[in-house]
Formats: C-alpha cells, sequence, structure tokens
C-alpha cells in the first residue's frame, strides 16, 4: 500500500504541466524505481526465466552484487543444459529430434507464433541451433564457456548451419526481424561466423524507407523490433555502449518515425527505441524523453505497473516490458558487464554427475538473500 501511494504522487507530479528538467527525471527515476519494487516482491511467484531476465538485466543496470545470485543460478542452469546438449550431438538425429519436438511445443495462441511456428519447421535443424546459440553466447556473457567441456563441439555444429541463407531470407525477417538482428551478432561473438553485413543489407532491402509507411501493425512493430535489436545485440544486451557512426541508419530511421513510434508502438517496443538512443550515448536526444514520458503515463495507479492492453496478463505477462521500463526511466549512464561466473562455477555440472537440476537449492536461496536485503 505505501509503494502504491508513493507511485500515486509520482504520477500526480508527473501530470504537472510544467517542470524543471531536473525534476521531471527525478519523477521518472523515481516511477522507475517503483515499478521496481514491485517485480522484485513478486520474483519468488515468476517462472525461472522471467527471474534470469529481471535480474540479468538489473544487474546490467546497476552493478548491484545482490543481484548476483540469481544470476548464478541461472549459469548452473545454463551451464547443465550446454553440456547435455554436447553429449547429445555426439548421437545420430540428436539436433533434427530436437527440432521436431521444438516445433511441436511452439505455442501457436497467437497469429504471431502461428507462423513463427510454420517459418521454422520449414528449416531443419534451425529451431535447435537457434536454442543452442542463445545458450553459447550466454554462457559467453558469463566468462564460464571456457570451463564448459568440449564447447568446441557446438561451435563448431553451428559453423556447418545455413545461417546465411536463414537470417536473409525475407519471409524470415518478415516475421522475426529482432531475432535476425540476435543471430548475426551473436555467431559474430562467439566467432563462429559474421553474417552482420549481409543480414543489415537484407533487412534493409526487405524494408526500404518508402515501405515502412504502408505497413501493418504487426510488421511495423516487426521492423521496429528488427532495427532496435541491431544495437541492443551489438551493446551484447547492455553491457557495454555502442559506436553511433556504426548505427547512425537504425537512429536515423527511428528519428524519422518518432511520431509514429509513440502512436503505433507497444510501450515495450518504445522502450527498446530509447534504449537505442541511450546504448549509443544519445540520451539527450528528444524521443527518449518522449518515450519516458509515455512510459510513466502509462503505469497502472492501481497496479503499479504498465498494463498490457490484453486482460489478464499479470506481472508475469508484463515481466518484459516493466524491466524495459525500469531501465529506461533510471538509466545511470554507465553499464556493468556480466556478471563474470567464472569463478564459482569452473567444475563439472549436474549433468556429468547424476543430478539433474543442481540449482534448485540455489534458486531458492538467492531468492532469500534478494528479498532480505
Amino acid at each position: 500500500m505505501k509503494k502504491l501511494f508513493s507511485l500515486m504522487i509520482v504520477l500526480a507530479l508527473a501530470g504537472c504541466a510544467a517542470m524543471e528538467p531536473h525534476a521531471e527525471r527525478d519523477v521518472q527515476r523515481d516511477a522507475g524505481l517503483a515499478i521496481q519494487e514491485i517485480y522484485e516482491q513478486a520474483l519468488p511467484t515468476l517462472s525461472e526465466d522471467k527471474q534470469r531476465h529481471f535480474a540479468q538485466r538489473l544487474y546490467r543496470l546497476t552493478g548491484e552484487q545482490r543481484w548476483w545470485a540469481l544470476n548464478h543460478a541461472y549459469g548452473e542452469r545454463l551451464r547443465t543444459r550446454l553440456e547435455e546438449d554436447i553429449v547429445g550431438l555426439t548421437k545420430p538425429g540428436y539436433a533434427a529430434a530436437n527440432s521436431r519436438a521444438i516445433v511441436a511445443d511452439y505455442s501457436q495462441r497467437t497469429a504471431k507464433q502461428r507462423a513463427r511456428r510454420a517459418m521454422l519447421g520449414k528449416w531443419g535443424e534451425i529451431a535447435f541451433a537457434r536454442g543452442l546459440l542463445f545458450r553459447l553466447v550466454q554462457a559467453e556473457y558469463y566468462g564460464i564457456l571456457p570451463a564448459i567441456e568440449v564447447h568446441e563441439r557446438a561451435l563448431g555444429y553451428l559453423a556447418e548451419v545455413d545461417w546465411a541463407a536463414f537470417l536473409t531470407d525475407p519471409a524470415v525477417i518478415g516475421i522475426y526481424a529482432a531475432q535476425v538482428a540476435n543471430q548475426a551478432y551473436f555467431l559474430h561473438q562467439l566467432g563462429v561466423m559474421d553474417l552482420r553485413r549481409e543480414v543489415q543489407a537484407a533487412f534493409r532491402r526487405h524494408y526500404p524507407p518508402d515501405r515502412v509507411a504502408g505497413l501493418d501493425a504487426a510488421e511495423y512493430r516487426n521492423w521496429l523490433y528488427g532495427l532496435t535489436h541491431f544495437v541492443i545485440a551489438d551493446s551484447r544486451y547492455y553491457q557495454r555502449k555502442v559506436d553511433p557512426e556504426v548505427h547512425a541508419w537504425v537512429l536515423e530511421a527511428l528519428e524519422r518515425e518518432m511520431a509514429d513510434i509513440l502512436a503505433r508502438a507497444t510501450a515495450d517496443i518504445q522502450a527498446e527505441v530509447a534504449l537505442a538512443f541511450l546504448l549509443a550515448d544519445r540520451e539527450e536526444h528528444p524521443l527518449v524523453g518522449r518515450v519516458r514520458e509515455a512510459l510513466v503515463a502509462a503505469v497502472d495507479p492501481a497496479s503499479g505497473i504498465i498494463p498490457s492492453s490484453a486482460e489478464g496478463e499479470g506481472l508475469a505477462g508484463g515481466e518484459h516490458r516493466n524491466v524495459l521500463a525500469i531501465m529506461v526511466l533510471r538509466w545511470p549512464g554507465r553499464l556493468h558487464p556480466g556478471p563474470d561466473l567464472s569463478d564459482g562455477l569452473g567444475g563439472r555440472s549436474a549433468e556429468f554427475t547424476g543430478s539433474r537440476h543442481p540449482s534448485s537449492d540455489n534458486s531458492r536461496n538467492a531468492m532469500k538473500k534478494l528479498l532480505s536485503r
């Protein structure tokens, strides 16, 4: 109740007609902190993946050691799964069987999910390979990849996948743009191959400036989501600033679309647009300020978070949107890489010692430490 009362004061102040710039930033930071406090209390009720997503970004935003334990618990799960995959790759048909299972289990709740499921079903082992790629780059970000035995086998497997055909295919870009950008950068960051120029060129061919105005709502959001992820992926997911000259084409495209971004984009995408400018060290750009204002105005006083237009979403469904809002509203200017888990995860994982889920107790202990701060 106290947090909601404080939030109501913040929202009331945000509605004042004229505020000094520094006072407005204080209100925005307070709004971000109020959302953060609500999610911190709710973290034990969220899935391990949501906990990881939240804790990873809060660590990189703040550098606070209290987020280390949840990241460490994820690192243990990550290492176990990677070692399972590395062993599995010695077995004929492992990647193909996993790909079929992934496609079969893929959610079909929304039109976007159904389209992505159908797309992945046409690309053989890509469904498995993209998950393996994500896990490997996460391990590299945490500094634990060298400790994973025979991880070169997984890298070698990825080098044999026809990523160039997949990541430059117009049908893939049209429904999967953000992941296309991600995977191009992940492959480069792992030293597997460098497709960044080819993927950027394919994206820009698919979305020339004169086509953008005619995009329907779903593809307009896909285009924006893809644009922002060329920057976000280059930042190693909020671990470092990026060169604004490299991404000038992205920033210019977003700048041209300021009015439509504020009118047509979801709060998630608006936040990622602002983050693209922040990562490029362009915090003073007017679009950042406008997005911050929109995010504060979008907070629901009753729940204390930024809700979705979909009914019944709740805290779990809104975690992605709200942690992005926290980052934009509380942006400190300095980012914190990692965390580096190489010292704590140097041994062999449970995949080789018989325990399938080694980090269950560690996840619970990490949560207790966080909430008892």
